[in-house]
């Protein structure tokens, strides 16, 4: 079967990407950050043959705007909803096959974290790459022999995120964890990043 990536990302406009960091640095700041961050992770992921890679792109109709996107990327839209409906919405969409979801705007993550994902769906129902703050910078699900639902009441951008997610497990699926890495959401991460 075949492997999917999914990146969810936000078309890179000005004013629009990043805010609770623009408030920190600045809006061209923020936007520089999110625009190089996007290419930097999409690019190598993108070439990676071992799996397809989707981009999952908000707002929809920033589908069709090819150059704010990598070249060669399959491109979805996300749809309306919060991100636990977006992404749930994707993982039912795609073809048949494990997928993994991760944010663009994690410098860290390599493609040797996205081939750990799914090795770990090879024996796990679901994957979790841990942030540092509480939340997660990637999420799988095998989804054989069924899809979980995974994204209910969970309390998003807050250090809640990652125990809520896993709350809706059933108790008899497996769960893998990846490395923890840093999402860059405020000035303080920014800084740690950058040093």
């Amino acid at each position: 079967m075949q492997r999917h990536l999914v990146i969810m990302a936000k078309a890179p406009r000005l004013g629009r990407v990043k805010t609770r960091l623009a408030r920190d640095i600045g809006a061209v700041a923020a936007w520089s950050f999110y625009r190089h961050t996007l290419a930097a992770v999409a690019r190598p992921l993108t070439k990676d043959r071992r799996w397809q890679t989707w981009l999952c792109i908000s707002p929809d109709r920033s589908l069709l705007a090819k150059a704010s996107w990598p070249p060669g990327s399959n491109r979805i839209a996300q749809g309306q909803g919060d991100l636990g409906q977006r992404m749930a919405r994707v993982m039912k969409a795609l073809p048949p096959g494990p997928v993994v979801l991760i944010g663009a705007d994690i410098p860290d993550i390599q493609p040797a974290d996205i081939a750990a994902a799914f090795q770990a769906l090879g024996c796990h129902e679901t994957v979790f790459g841990p942030a540092a703050d509480g939340g997660y910078w990637l999420v799988g699900q095998r989804r054989r022999p069924r899809l979980l639902p995974l994204f209910a009441d969970v309390r998003w951008s807050s250090p809640h995120a990652l125990a809520d997610t896993l709350k809706n497990i059933p108790p008899a699926c497996s769960t893998g964890f990846l490395r923890e890495l840093r999402d860059v959401d405020d000035g303080p991460a920014f800084h740690a990043f950058r040093a």
